[in-house]
């Protein structure tokens, strides 16, 4: 049994990820990003949907075959032919999982499957049961979970867990609960379904409103000890909650989440790096923890701040996510003692009343210049050079 203090990192980047558009990677690509999310430390990689397409097999087959050290998992609807594509392509794998799921809720059932609550119900039984032929990891998603009637969705779970699923996944696909509701829906769970306690809960949370982490977290107050999610928070739509996000927030706030993982945080930043190479665009400059702003600072309280004792305005090292070092983006916003301090990394010792003036010119280009540079603040150096030799 797992220790239940120990949140398990289910990344499905390669999977729920690469639906996305702009996300589609070639075999090579997918390969290169399996190494390096088992190099992370994620506990569960799924490699993809293997029924979807030939080419999808084949990578989940071969990242089985050469990844080793992270469990592998493939999705599959509750269909045999899809739980068979996905058994035959984790076979290689030392440690692998299949992962199958079915529609919980009304709207889902009766729109999109067109099928009844108790047909549904016999789907999951049957389509866990298959999956067992071929590994005895199996994970149950009650897709759409979280718009989904609380009796009939203990009743999905039960069935699942009496059928022999090893980790039960309670989706937020639509990025439509919140946290206080996610926290709730998984204590319901744990108080209500028999044998519960010898499965792994988990969280698979979307961002269509903004909550796909805080939803996470507040899963894992619930009693959720596994978190699905994505590097950079790629996913369908708004994207899937960030892993990134989620392993930093456990380890700046272990006093909120006591919790372990085998995340290693220093290749947070080279794997967000690695994403953006393989996919068709990065993260947005103001992206949490490894964003190219994320440990960046341009307003000269904040600098000021900074270089007084770095814990005035960062939580984190860049550091402990890989990411280099602190950034002090000299701008319009800047202070003097941002500017002394650049000034004297560039071998440059002012007096105040040099640096004062100094100051005055920057100010003034900064106006009109929205990126300062090392060349344009030794160009203002000069001119204050040639201002004292014009006076003398």
């Amino acid at each position: 049994m797992q220790n239940p203090n120990q949140i398990v990192f289910f990344d499905t980047t390669l999977r729920d990820g690469e639906q996305s558009p702009g996300c589609t990677m070639h075999h090579h690509e997918k390969l290169r990003m399996a190494h390096q999310l088992r190099d992370l430390g994620v506990d569960i990689l799924e490699a993809g949907f293997a029924i979807a397409s030939e080419g999808d097999f084949d990578a989940v087959q071969a990242i089985a075959r050469e990844v080793t050290g992270t469990r592998i998992a493939s999705l599959a609807r509750c269909k045999r032919e899809d739980i068979d594509a996905a058994g035959r392509a984790i076979q290689p794998a030392k440690l692998n999982r299949i992962h199958t799921f079915l529609a919980s809720s009304d709207l889902h059932l009766e729109y999109k499957l067109r099928i009844s609550r108790e047909q549904a119900l016999d789907q999951v039984a049957e389509s866990v049961r298959h999956a067992q032929s071929y590994t005895d990891d199996v994970e149950f998603s009650t897709e759409d979970g979280t718009r989904t009637d609380p009796d009939f969705l203990v009743k999905m779970i039960t069935v699942a867990v009496q059928a022999g699923a090893t980790t039960i996944n309670i989706p937020d696909t639509v990025g439509y609960t919140t946290p206080a509701e996610y926290e709730a829906i998984f204590q319901m769970v744990k108080q209500r379904v028999p044998g519960i306690e010898n499965v792994i809960l988990s969280t698979h949370c979307h961002d269509d409103l903004g909550m796909a982490v805080a939803n996470s977290l507040a899963g894992i107050h619930g009693g959720a000890r596994q978190v699905e999610c994505t590097i950079n928070g790629v996913g369908e739509r708004a994207g899937n909650a960030a892993l990134e996000e989620i392993a930093a927030a456990l380890m700046v706030r272990r006093d909120r989440f006591p919790y372990t993982n085998n995340i290693k945080l220093e290749q947070l930043y080279p794997t967000s790096q690695l994403l953006a190479q393989c996919i068709s665009f990065g993260t947005a400059p103001n992206k949490a923890v490894v964003g190219a702003n994320a440990f960046a600072h341009e307003s000269g309280i904040h600098q000021h701040g900074m270089l007084a004792n770095p814990l005035t305005y960062e939580i984190m090292t860049p550091a402990s996510v890989g990411a280099g070092s602190t950034n002090l983006v000299l701008g319009k916003h800047s202070g003097r003692r941002a500017l002394a301090d650049r000034l004297e990394k560039l071998g440059h010792h002012l007096t105040r009343e040099q640096l004062d003036e100094v100051y005055h010119r920057f100010t003034e280009l900064a106006d009109r210049k929205k990126s300062i540079y090392d060349q344009d603040i030794l160009g203002l150096l000069k001119a204050e050079k040639s201002a004292v030799v014009a006076t003398t």
